[in-house]
């Protein structure tokens, strides 16, 4: 890890909060997953691969001051993170559209 030694102390604190960040979010998801049907269970599988290539990005970084300045305070950086993402849009505008065609068909 890069940065002054302190920095790379207290990083050092943060990555194993993140990695619980990430899985606390992926148990959430999985557990969502584990009642959903098919169709919807896929994309939510979906959205976990994209969570698990997030948490790897992360935890790849090296600089001490990333964690210290974007981690130290986790509140919603992982759901943000996969938010951001073209795959997770593309999941959310087709599910928005099925539950639409699904209620004017209902």
């Amino acid at each position: 890890m890069t940065g002054t030694a302190s920095q790379i102390q207290w990083a050092e604190q943060i990555r194993p909060r993140v990695d619980a960040e990430f899985n606390r979010v992926a148990s959430a998801f999985q557990s969502a997953a584990s009642r959903q049907n098919p169709l919807v269970r896929d994309e939510t599988l979906a959205v976990i691969s994209i969570l698990e290539e997030k948490r790897a990005e992360v935890l790849a970084n090296d600089r001490a001051g990333y964690y210290i300045r974007d981690w130290q305070e986790i509140t919603d950086q992982v759901r943000q993170l996969i938010f951001a993402d073209q795959r997770y849009k593309a999941i959310h505008v087709a599910r928005a559209a099925r539950r639409s065609t699904e209620q004017q068909a209902g």
